[in-house]
Formats: C-alpha cells, structure tokens, sequence
C-alpha cells in the first residue's frame, strides 16, 4: 500500500502540522510505502520570497528528519526537484472543469481572507492531484480541510481513465477524525494564518507564552469543567494515552481545577517531548549539504517512479511519436 503526503516549507511548524499529518507520516514508514514530499511549488501561493522559501525548504527537511523521519524506509523529497509533476499537472488541467476547480472551498476562503486571487492559487488542485497521481497513490492521509481537494483528485483520475484506459490509481482519502483537526489556542483549526499556534522547537520562555494564551471559559475554580468544551484538554490529550485521557478528565469533573495548573502541566509535557527532537534539528541544519545530499537521492528515487507513470501518460496522450 502506497501512501502518500507533503508538507508546505511556509514557516514554522506547529502541534497541528504534528499531530495532523507529520506523526502519522513517520509512523507510516515502518508498515506501508511511504511517499513524503516538501511542496514548496504549493508554497509559493503565499510566498513569493526566493531566499525565505530556499531556507524554508531546509528547515522543513530537517524538521522532517529530526522528528524521525527514514530517508532509507521511504521516499523523501523536494517537489520542484521532481519536474514531471508540473509537467502531469498541465495535462490533467485538461481534464478538470472549471466548474470543479469554482466549487473548491479553500480558494473561495483563502480569498476571503484578503489572499490576492490567482492562477497558482485557483489550479491549485490540480497541482495536488499531480502529487498524488503521478506517484500511483493508494492512499492519502488529509484533515477535513483537505478532503474536497482529495475528491477533486478522485474526480480527475476517473476522468482521465475513463477516457484513455487504467492509467492512474485512483487514491483513497484516510482521515483520523482524532486528530484530523488540532484546535489552536482560541479553539479554531490551529493555523498560522489565524495566529493561534503552538509551534515546535521553541525556547522555553516563548513557547510558555504561547500556551499562557490559550483561551478558556469562565467556570470557577469551584466548580466542575467539561473537559469536551476545554481547549486546553483537546491540546493536551494528544499527548497522553487511554489512560492519561481519562485521568486528566476526570480531574475536570471534580471540582477545584484551575485551568492555570493545566496550562503549565501542558507547557512542562510538550517542551519535554520536543527536547530531543529539537537538539537533532539543530545538529541537522548545522549541515545543510548534508541535507541536500538526502533530499537528492529521495529526489531520484521519487523521479524513477514518477517516469514510469510519464511513460504512460505522453504514450495514451500522443506526446511521444
């Protein structure tokens, strides 16, 4: 089973880019096929900065291989690094609707938030759904937020297929409804653009501020609190097992909580978690040519598989003659 996912390199990672997709790409590698790629052509809908987007794709190598990442149990590459992905993406923009691309929510909401409207950012699915098909993906690990992007994919596969044959496997969407969205500190999807995150490999004293500011309600220390309605118990939970869960749950049903405590617990668990995996990052970024050395050989492997499926496409589309 091939399973397939990126992450954009547009600034720092936070616990919702963790939980939401990096966790389980790791874990991935030790029982399925793995396919991770940095989309840093998808990056530049919102970043049109050379050298922020060139240091950004370092750091989010490193970040990736800090966090445990196997560049030897998977495919692990830079997206412009693989130029048939632009390639596949303007042959599958003949087969998408305008229609299709018109009724994506991300580009109608994006927009709404002042994001100047463009070509990049409207074909964006399209681009996406070259990621995945390019790579013969079974499945795809997305949030909620994610998921029409992955229908539209569907879409696209099926078109073409029906039209020159079996050429593309069409891929499954997976969503891990736990952890498909991480709340930020005011209960909103975690995301930079709201400005709510909790970001990895901070200092102590920034990365406490953050957690300070998470947003609570107003129940007295006296009282009980539903830990479901608590956005400090959605953060926290994700660090803790069946067990943990339950106890720190039933901490909020008795009386004489304070939301305080539970904030510096949380703050205490996610600056030891990272501990390690901050120092390895610092180690990796000391050696950036030993980065780019890993991200060309993921970069080779990648290409084989994405020439394979090429070979099909220009043969069933006239393109080699």
């Amino acid at each position: 089973m091939r399973v397939l996912s990126g992450i954009q390199p547009s600034g720092s990672l936070h616990l919702g880019n963790f939980f939401g997709m990096m966790k389980k790409m790791i874990d991935y590698q030790q029982q399925e096929e793995l396919f991770c790629f940095i989309a840093n052509y998808h990056a530049m809908t919102s970043l049109l900065d050379g050298k922020t987007l060139a240091k950004g794709t370092l750091e989010a190598a490193a970040n990736f291989l800090a966090l445990g990442l196997d560049p030897e149990k998977s495919v692990f590459w830079v997206q412009s690094d693989v130029p048939e992905v632009q390639e596949l993406a303007w042959i599958l923009s003949n087969f998408t609707p305008m229609g299709l691309l018109e009724r994506c929510h991300s580009y109608k909401d994006k927009v709404a938030q002042g994001i100047s409207p463009n070509h990049g950012l409207f074909a964006y699915p399209v681009l996406m759904t070259a990621d995945i098909l390019l790579f013969q993906s079974d499945r795809v690990p997305v949030g909620k937020d994610q998921k029409q992007h992955l229908e539209v994919a569907r879409d696209i596969a099926i078109k073409y297929n029906n039209h020159y044959g079996e050429v593309f496997t069409v891929p499954e969407p997976e969503i891990d409804n736990d952890v498909a969205t991480v709340p930020g500190l005011d209960g909103r999807k975690m995301s930079k653009s709201y400005g709510n995150t909790i970001d990895l490999f901070l200092d102590e004293k920034p990365l406490r501020k953050q957690i300070m500011r998470i947003v609570t309600d107003p129940t007295p220390v006296e009282e009980a609190k539903d830990p479901d309605s608590c956005n400090i118990f959605q953060i926290y939970r994700l660090f803790l097992n069946e067990t943990g869960t339950a106890e720190l749950r039933k901490r909020y049903q008795t009386p004489g909580l304070r939301y305080g405590d539970v904030k510096q617990e949380l703050f205490e668990t996610v600056r030891d978690f990272f501990a390690p995996y901050t120092e390895r990052r610092k180690e990796l970024l000391a050696d950036p040519d030993g980065l780019r050395k890993t991200l060309a050989r993921g970069a080779e492997k990648a290409r084989y598989v994405a020439n394979k499926t090429m070979r099909k496409v220009r043969q069933k589309g006239g393109l080699t003659y």
